[in-house]
Order: C-alpha cells, then structure tokens, then sequence
C-alpha cells in the first residue's frame, strides 16, 4: 500500500537524452556493488568494456546494517574508479550518503551521483546532500526508500532539484516489506507505476540486483521492467561474484550480463498499425463497460454493508465478526480460483474491500442513531 496521498508536483528537469545522450534504448549502470582494490575494479571496467554499459559503478561507502560488516573503501577508491573509466572509456557513477562524499566524488570527476535506498528515508539526510550539490551539473538518481512511500520518495527528489539539480531520475530497487517474498526486496511494481503517472518527465531506473538478491532471477526482473517502459537498468557486475566482499549472490560476471541485455527485448510504447489501433480500442471499451460495472456492483455491496451496520448498531453487535470473515475469505479465494483467477489476487482484493467495509460500519456505528442517512434501509 502507499503511505499517505502524494500530491504531485512538477519538477525543472532536463530530459534523460541531454544528461545521458541515450535515446531510443535502456540506460545501462553496471559495476561491482563495492571497489575492493585498485586492479579488482580495473578488471571490472576492462571486462565491461564492450558490454552496452553508460555508466560504470561502484560503491565506494557503503552503508551497513552491522558495524563489522564491509563498509567500502572509502575515499582511496575514488581514483581507482575514475581511472578505470577514463582507461576504458566508461562514464562514472558512485552513491553519496553524506555531504562530504559529494564533495570527494566531485573532487575526483564521477560523471554521476545516486542517493541510496537507505539515505531517502531521511529527510535531514537528503537535504545536506542537497546543499551540498547546489550549483552541480552532474546528474543525480535517487533511490526509492525502504519502505514504500513514494511521499519520501518524491520529496527527496524535490529537495535535489530545488538546489538546482535539474539532470534528475529514480532508481525502482524494491521495498522492505515484513512478509516473506522469494526477493530481497520486492519490486511492488504499482508504486514505480504510480510514481511514473505521477512524474512521467522522470526517468525510472530499475535495479533487478537489489530488487531479487539472487542472479538467477535478473533478466526476469529486468525483462519486466523493459516490458512496463521503465528506462533503464542498474545492474551490479564483479569479476568474481562469488568472492565479492558484499552482495555476493545478487552479483553476475561482465559476460554474463552482456549475455542478459542481448536477450532482452525492448518493445514499443505503440504501433501505427491501424489494425492494431482498432483491436485495441475495442478492447478497451469492452474493458470501460466492465470496470463500470464493476463499480455500480461495489457501490451496491456498500450499500448492503450499511444496513448491516445499522442492524449490528441496534443490537449492540460489534462491527467485526472473525469467522464471518474468515469463512467469506477462504470461500471468495476458492471461486476466484475456479474461474482461473490468482488466489493472491482474489485475497488482496477482497482484504481492500473487507477493510473498506469495516471502516464504513465503524463511522455508522459511532452515528446518533438520528444521523442515519436518508434512505438507508434497515437489514
């Protein structure tokens, strides 16, 4: 679920081509998830090389939930990043979590700046970088948060452009959430489709490395991206993941991804096939009349649930029934089931619609019962 309601605002910002000059195809961000030494990070852009990469990668801090864990290299790497693309003609790209690594990175030349996941969530955070990037030119990507708010997501980006950064995008690298997925972090693709309708002039960059935590499930990540027209990708790439010093398992070789970008496929936002266009359109009005269908059945279930509410009211019956639920939940998901519906699908469908309907008996039980509204039967 969001956090809270979002209002949009438009950002000045330049479009990806101008900051990028990549048009007409995804933005690639490869390299290690952190520079270990100077010749693993030589090796890393020489094996790239040749691979469609625009901008080449490294951590050079990095933030840790444990003190004892590998927490990067620190200022040292900077030069061995730099030079690494210079030698083989890769742009540059490192995250920042604090003013002075703006600075540092700045100082050494990097072509291009990221907040991380764990930085968005902290709007004191933010604003410092943002302070410190006031009159920079380089293009700066923030991450979505932790959690899934696109408010604090928004806001940082609002927060960067209003110190006059105006080469801007996202980072999608999926959402912390309490349930057990089969991702690290699962990628909630509404909410990167939410921020998109919210701010289509901002590019989205997804990064499947983070999004699965496991290798073998990035060109399926990535691919679905592509599918959605997000624009890009990051992707971390080490010489030797399985020796890496973090995220080992999420890491794939430069060949190897290499082979997943020339698998994938890059499709259109439309066809002038007029053939297309008016399949399409009919589709789409067959789908219209029924979402209104849809929408006068909701209205007419609401209706029932508030003559449910004014009965429980007058006998002092309470607005929740666990079994009732239960029972209406297990026998919903198995009809959803044989009509070939998803059992997921039907279960957070209905977890909307049953919250909906308790918030709504809650507001009529707490009425005067001369506040009931005109028209509204008794059950």
């Amino acid at each position: 679920m969001l956090a809270g309601k979002v209002g949009v605002t438009t950002l000045e910002t330049i479009p990806m081509v101008r900051w990028s000059g990549i048009e007409g195809r995804p933005l690639v961000i490869a390299g290690p998830c952190a520079a270990e030494s100077e010749a693993q990070v030589m090796e890393s852009a020489r094996r790239l090389h040749g691979v469609r990469v625009d901008y080449f990668r490294a951590g050079i801090w990095k933030a840790r939930t444990r003190p004892a864990a590998f927490e990067g290299m620190g200022d040292v790497a900077l030069p061995w990043l730099v030079a690494a693309g210079r030698e083989y003609g890769l742009r540059t790209a490192t995250e920042v979590a604090t003013a002075a690594h703006v600075e540092a990175a700045l100082h050494h030349g990097v072509d291009l700046l990221w907040i991380g996941a764990r930085t968005t969530v902290n709007p004191f955070s933010v604003q410092e970088i943002a302070d410190a990037l006031r009159g920079v030119t380089v293009p700066v990507l923030v991450k979505n948060p932790t959690s899934p708010d696109l408010g604090l997501w928004t806001g940082a980006l609002e927060r960067i452009n209003r110190a006059g950064v105006r080469a801007l995008g996202v980072i999608h690298r999926g959402f912390a959430v309490a349930s057990k997925s089969r991702f690290r972090n699962p990628p909630m693709w509404e909410l990167a489709i939410e921020f998109r309708r919210q701010h289509p002039e901002i590019p989205v960059i997804t990064d499947p490395s983070h999004i699965t935590g496991r290798r073998d499930m990035i060109q399926d990540i990535a691919q679905q991206a592509l599918d959605l027209g997000l624009d890009g990708l990051m992707v971390e790439a080490h010489p030797n993941p399985d020796q890496a010093w973090s995220d080992a398992a999420q890491q794939v070789t430069p060949e190897r991804l290499g082979e997943i970008l020339d698998h994938l496929k890059v499709r259109r936002e439309t066809s002038v096939d007029a053939g297309f266009l008016a399949a399409l359109e009919a589709l789409r009005e067959r789908i219209d009349r029924i979402d209104h269908d849809l929408l006068e059945a909701l209205a007419l279930r609401m209706r029932v649930v508030e003559e449910i509410a004014d009965c429980k009211r007058e006998n002092n019956v309470s607005t929740l029934q666990l079994s009732r639920w239960s029972a209406l939940l297990e026998d919903r998901v198995a009809r959803a089931e044989s009509l070939g519906l998803g059992a997921d699908y039907a279960r957070e469908l209905y977890e909307i619609i049953h919250r909906e309907s308790v918030r709504r008996q809650g507001e009529i039980m707490a009425e005067e019962p001369s506040a009931q509204a005109p028209g509204r039967g008794k059950a």
